[in-house]
């Protein structure tokens, strides 16, 4: 089974090797070649003719021994030969099939012309190849001149597993892979040409020449006009297996892409409901790629195959898998680059309408212009020249589309108050009125986020033509099939455009008038269930690995130590450290931290203080698990920190700036570091975060567009997600102008008054004191003072000396020289003194007067700068 993708730009002719090939055999032929003599299954190439004197190229696969097998036929896909098959092919005969492989007429050295799967030629000659497979000797038959033979093949080939399905009765079981159902709905699909892919598929085939003259005349006469008519409808429509759908009638096993633009999921899920409806089992596949590129799943995809095989074809009790399967990609893993990608299964198919949810649209009547030429077109995808790229962007959250304004009518649904997953096909109702007999629109179905960008899933779009459209009439917009996850916060929109890169469009200008006449009907499959992320390889190795780790340590005599019990005392008390120490790299007696200890009760906002080099930093530092202490105890809520703690999950932490993606929003930032936490997402409690913070409407704006004091509540806002009980902010201020840092000031305040703590270091002392409750001053790693503010500013023992101009340094030093006092601080205007315990203010002025002290006033002082110059004055 070939699944590849075109890759037009390298190698025209094979490019579009995904797009399947329907092959012919003859009954009868001439060899041309014999066993290769490398190693595994044994390969036999011959050259069959065809009655009609067409040369069909093919590869036998059988391995020895094992009497009768089951067969199995490979067909290609459109634009590649039989040799794209032989790895599958011999994998296969492994594993005891007879497999043939060919290429079909016109493709690889087969002779003909191509008929896209024209009963009268490819199927028919793949009835020829069964008659074939029933004369061999190791081939098991069900009854003389019936093998029991399975067909698979991707896109093209899928389909001729399909008709030959539905005109052969043979045939016991087929995996058809990206194909179609109804080739006539997929180049024309509503009665628009789908111009791009129609001609990446017939330039593919060699060009227009190398097929029937009648595909020739048809796509010529189409590619002209721009519009497809009743004759070249129904020529595709006869060489589609819709064609046959009621005959169909073996165990089908379909493969669908996601990222396909060519064959979307409608195809496979009309064939499912016509197969089921014929009473044959049908199990349905939503792989990750597609003709538009992606993971294309090889590997499981042809594990799958032969399991179905195995279970239809030898009667064994391999699995077939689940009714439903997809694959959802989400994320790039950091360590590869790869995109993550998980499985989702369920009982049964969801169909692509069930369980739909009513979601209302908002917008007025709008008037959009096709203009002359179709020019310039919108862009959705773009087939065979990177629109590969685009689809797997969109997969992964971010993709490019273009809409030109007044070419395009919009209407928006609310933003989304949780999370919701589309998985099939969105509807609408719209009124349409134009100035033209006919109109042509483009219906897409964005996914906007806050800051406005939007993603379209699967960079699909599904063309409307809408006949008698001079009069007004209202329409069923059928959105195309998706699975897709609208995350919170975000909102679907309907985009009505006139013209689109990858269609033909009408080239005379006219105007179109368009309305909503109902709400946007979208479903989804909550049946479907989303397997387990699988664990990565270390998780094996990592544990062999820390068991030879700690015999390593054990046999070296290294001390391991193991973290104390929690404190049940202290199980209500945010922060109490003890005894506290942290010398200096590579110095035994140097200390950035030492001896330091003080308790934080709950709803303090919690002020640290110190001069630079005070030790505030590594303090928080080893608050937060990031350094280890050389001594001394950290205790949050009772449980003693050490790196990874779990009631380190209690604690959010600003220090030292953070980081944010600038070309996403506020919001998505934030959304995004909580995905990273891997916690469940209602755990992280956003919006109240956002209210404490208030960023109001910045929240929409890329980041790149904030002022610094937006990104520094943006940041208090990270470190509030899970509202976390203990929050500590590191200069928080830093680079804010006056009323920005009145706005910090009060988020913080905020924060603390639902009764958790804030711990806060900062060097403006003004603010410190109209923010916080409490303070620690430290100096030279130690402890000077805490208390609460007021405690500290207006303590008894400091005394604001006025004096109305500067003392001489000289005369500051007698005074705390005196006996009790403990220290003295020159200000502008007059001196701070610390009294020593017993000495009382009237004692002091006898002295100042003394020294000839300009005594103008005396008094204790009552601003945190003067209290923290004279406690940071007097410490050792």
């Amino acid at each position: 089974m070939d699944l590849r993708v075109p890759r037009l730009l390298k190698r025209p002719r094979r490019a579009a090797a995904a797009l399947g090939a329907a092959v012919l055999l003859a009954a009868t032929g001439t060899w041309t070649a014999t066993a290769s003599d490398t190693p595994g299954p044994h390969r036999t190439d011959r050259v069959l003719t065809m009655a009609d004197g067409t040369r069909v190229d093919t590869s036998y696969f059988t391995s020895p021994g094992g009497g009768r097998r089951p067969a199995v036929l490979l067909a290609h896909g459109f634009g590649g030969s039989k040799d794209d098959l032989r790895a599958q092919a011999e994998d296969l005969a492994g594993h005891g099939y007879a497999v043939l492989t060919w290429s079909a007429r016109g493709f690889g050295h087969s002779t003909g012309r191509i008929g896209l799967n024209d009963p009268a030629h490819e199927v028919t000659d793949v009835s020829r190849l069964i008659d074939w497979l029933a004369r061999r000797p190791e081939v098991r038959l069900d009854k003389p001149g019936d093998p029991r033979v399975g067909i698979a093949g991707g896109s093209y080939g899928g389909a001729i597993s399909l008709l030959a399905a539905g005109h052969d009765p043979r045939v016991d079981a087929i995996a058809p892979a990206v194909t179609y159902w109804d080739l006539s709905d997929a180049l024309f699909p509503n009665g628009v040409f789908k111009r791009l892919w129609t001609g990446v598929f017939f330039n593919s085939g060699g060009g227009c020449a190398q097929f029937e003259p009648a595909l020739c005349a048809m796509y010529q006469r189409v590619a002209q006009s721009g519009v497809p008519d009743a004759d070249a409808r129904a020529l595709l429509e006869k060489r589609s297996p819709a064609a046959v759908a009621d005959r169909i009638k073996v165990p089908t096993l379909l493969f669908q892409g996601q990222t396909d633009s060519l064959f979307t999921l409608a195809q496979s899920d009309a064939a499912e409901r016509a197969i089921r409806a014929n009473g044959a089992p049908v199990k349905v596949d939503w792989i990750a790629g597609g003709h538009d590129g992606g993971d294309l799943e090889t590997g499981r995809v042809q594990g799958r195959v032969r399991d179905w095989f195995d279970h239809y074809l030898k009667g064994t009790s391999a699995g077939t898998g689940p009714a439903f399967r997809i694959t959802r990609t989400g994320g790039v893993d950091s360590t590869d680059g790869s995109t993550r990608s998980r499985g989702a299964t369920a009982d049964t198919y969801p169909g692509l309408r069930g369980d739909p949810r009513t979601i209302p649209l908002t917008g007025r009547e709008q008037r959009v212009a096709n203009p002359a030429g179709a020019s310039p077109p919108a862009v959705s995808a773009l087939p065979g020249l990177g629109g590969g790229g685009l689809a797997q962007l969109s997969a992964l959250g971010t993709g490019v589309s273009l809409d030109f304004p007044g070419q395009y009518a919009k209407f928006d649904a609310p933003p989304q108050r949780t999370a919701l997953r589309v998985t099939g096909t969105p509807t609408a109702r719209v009124h349409v009125k134009s100035t033209s007999a006919d109109a042509v629109l483009f219906a897409k179905l964005y996914d906007v986020g806050p800051g406005g960008s939007q993603v379209l899933p699967g960079q699909l779009v599904t063309p409307l033509r809408v006949t008698g459209a001079k009069a007004g009439k209202d329409v069923t917009v059928t959105l195309p099939p998706v699975d897709h996850e609208v995350q919170q916060g975000h909102r679907l929109r309907l985009v009505l455009a006139t013209t689109d890169l990858a269609y033909a469009s009408p080239t005379a200008p006219a105007t179109y008038t368009v309305s909503l006449k109902g709400p946007l009907s979208v479903p989804t499959a909550p049946g479907v269930t989303t397997a387990a992320t699988p664990l990565p390889s270390w998780v094996w190795w990592l544990p062999l690995a820390g068991a030879a780790a700690a015999l390593a340590l054990l046999l070296t005599a290294r001390r391991r130590t193991t973290a104390p019990a929690p404190d049940p005392e202290l199980a209500e008390v945010p922060l109490v450290i003890t005894d506290l120490s942290k010398r200096y790299a590579k110095s035994s007696d140097r200390y950035a931290v030492r001896d330091l200890s003080f308790r934080v009760e709950k709803g303090q906002v919690l002020g640290l203080l110190g001069p630079n080099g005070a030790g505030k930093t590594t303090t928080l530092r080893m608050l937060m698990g990031l350094i280890r202490p050389d001594g001394g105890e950290i205790r949050v809520f009772g449980h003693a920190i050490r790196p990874g703690a779990t009631v380190l999950s209690r604690v959010g932490a600003f220090v030292e700036g953070a980081g944010f993606l600038p070309h996403l929003t506020g919001r998505e930032n934030l959304e995004l570091y909580w995905r990273a936490t891997g916690r469940p997402p209602e755990d992280a409690h956003l919006a109240e975060a956002l209210e404490i913070a208030g960023l109001g409407d910045a929240l929409a704006r890329a980041v790149r567009t904030y002022s610094q004091g937006m990104r520094q509540r943006l940041a208090i806002a990270q470190a509030m997600l899970g509202l976390p009980d203990l929050l500590i902010l590191d200069e928080p201020t830093n680079g804010l102008d006056p009323p920005q840092i009145r706005e910090m000031r009060e988020v913080m305040i905020r924060y603390a008054a639902a009764g958790r703590t804030v711990i806060v270091s900062s060097h403006l002392l003004a603010e410190v004191e109209q923010s916080c409750t409490h303070l620690v001053v430290m100096d030279r790693g130690r402890l000077v003072q805490t208390g609460p503010v007021g405690e500290i500013t207006g303590s008894g023992d400091t005394l604001f000396v006025g004096t109305g101009t500067p003392v001489a340094e000289p005369v500051v030093e007698k005074v705390a020289a005196l006996d009790g006092v403990a220290s003295a601080v020159r200000t502008e205007d007059g001196l701070l003194v610390r009294l020593e315990p017993g000495t009382t203010a009237g004692a002091l002025v006898v002295e100042l007067v003394r020294l000839e002290v300009p005594v103008l006033s005396v008094g204790p002082h009552r601003r945190l700068e003067d209290a923290f110059l004279t406690l940071i004055g007097g410490s050792a």
